[in-house]
């Protein structure tokens, strides 16, 4: 898909501060700093539309941007960053799972890993919450073209053994330098129902 319109829309804490035009939702999730803008900024071929940045915990609200007038892409704040109070971290982990479980307009969740490192436990603990509440999701394993080509399949199997993975969830090698998987992720991110 080619994308001509996006826009940052809000960065929204709270239920009343959700968009309300009723368009689907693609949620990003994954730890901080694991490149969850990158991937916005791929797939929409924008170098800074979504706020990257080399300091972790950096996202803090639900970011909503919106693609060609269609659908919006919600960014979700990193998880596993250990230099928020505790305080803090409960704040965000019940905004998030407010979100996942009760915004309608949501779709699906791109669950966010690094290929280069086995998931992490919050990656599984994300992964079973979207199991438990049948979110449909889909891998995006980022940072692909760190590794040498002859180990992509090695690491995608750590992946998909550490985090479970069941059949019907794809697993997407994913490049923000290169742009590989790009494609792909269009095409279930179509599928889901843009």
């Amino acid at each position: 898909m080619k994308v001509n319109r996006a826009e940052f829309i809000i960065s929204a804490v709270k239920p009343e501060q959700y968009p309300n035009e009723g368009l689907p939702e693609f949620a990003l999730a994954g730890r901080s700093n694991v490149g969850k803008s990158s991937f916005i900024n791929k797939m929409i071929n924008r170098r800074s539309l979504a706020r990257t940045s080399s300091k972790p915990g950096k996202t803090q609200t639900l970011n909503y941007y919106k693609i060609e007038e269609t659908f919006y892409f919600v960014d979700v704040p990193g998880y596993g960053f250990a230099k928020v109070s505790k305080k803090e971290r409960e704040a965000w982990g019940q905004m998030i799972e407010t979100y996942l479980t009760s915004r309608e307009e949501l779709c699906a969740v791109f669950l966010i890993v690094d290929l280069r490192h086995p998931p992490t436990k919050d990656d599984v603990l994300m992964y079973d919450f979207l199991k438990h509440y049948e979110i449909p999701c889909a891998v995006i394993a980022t940072k692909a073209d760190k590794i040498p080509k002859g180990k992509w399949e090695k690491h995608k199997k750590v992946v998909k053994d550490t985090l479970h993975l069941v059949q019907e969830d794809e697993i997407i090698l994913f490049s923000s330098e290169t742009g590989m998987g790009k494609d792909q992720a269009w095409r279930i991110l179509e599928k889901w129902g843009t």
